[in-house]
C-alpha cells in the first residue's frame, strides 16, 4: 500500500473518530455497532485461516493464505469512520465492548490502525511465499490486532 493511501486512510479514520457524531436513536446505534462488529468478524475469519495454517491445524495453501491476507489488507483500507460515532461505547450501549477511552486517544488509535495496516501488508507479501514466511508474519499481525483490543476493548464477561 502506498504511503499516500495510508495517510488518506488515517486521516479519514481520525476525522471519523474526532467528529462529534451522535447516534440519533438506539436503532441507529445498534446498526452502527452491528456494522463494525461485522467488520471485526471478517478480520477474525481471515485471521483464523492464517492462524490455523501457522499452527499447523490447517494445511498450508499458498493461494488460500494469499487470499485471506489480501482480504485483511482490503479491510484495513475501508473507511470505517462512520462505524465509530461518539456514544457507541460500552458505557452508552449494551451490545459493544468498545471502551470510551478509544474516543479520547485518537493519536494512539491511529498509530495502532497504521500498525495493523502495515502488518496486514507484510502478511500479504509473506503469506503466499511459504509456511515459514506466513508464520513469521503472524506475530506482528496478531500483535497489531491485540494492541488495539487490549487498550480499547472491554474483556468478555
Amino acid at each position: 500500500m502506498k504511503v499516500i493511501s495510508k495517510c488518506v486512510l488515517a486521516a479519514a479514520f481520525v476525522t471519523g473518530l474526532g467528529s462529534a457524531v451522535f447516534a440519533e436513536n438506539d436503532a441507529a446505534t445498534d446498526s452502527v455497532i452491528k456494522a463494525r462488529q461485522g467488520q471485526m468478524q471478517l478480520y477474525a475469519h481471515n485471521l483464523g485461516l492464517l492462524g490455523g495454517m501457522a499452527k499447523g491445524a490447517v494445511p498450508y495453501n499458498a493461494d488460500a493464505a494469499k487470499a485471506a491476507a489480501s482480504s485483511l489488507v482490503l479491510l484495513t483500507q475501508l473507511d470505517a469512520s462512520r462505524l465509530w460515532p461518539q456514544g457507541s461505547d460500552e458505557m452508552s450501549a449494551d451490545n459493544t465492548r468498545a471502551l470510551p477511552d478509544l474516543w479520547d486517544n485518537q493519536d494512539d488509535v491511529m498509530k495502532k490502525a497504521m500498525a495493523l495496516s502495515e502488518a496486514a501488508a507484510a502478511m500479504e507479501i509473506a503469506s503466499g511465499t511459504s509456511l515459514e514466511s506466513l508464520q513469521g508474519a503472524m506475530g506482528p499481525l496478531g500483535g497489531a490486532c491485540g494492541g488495539c483490543h487490549k487498550a480499547y476493548r472491554a474483556p468478555e464477561n
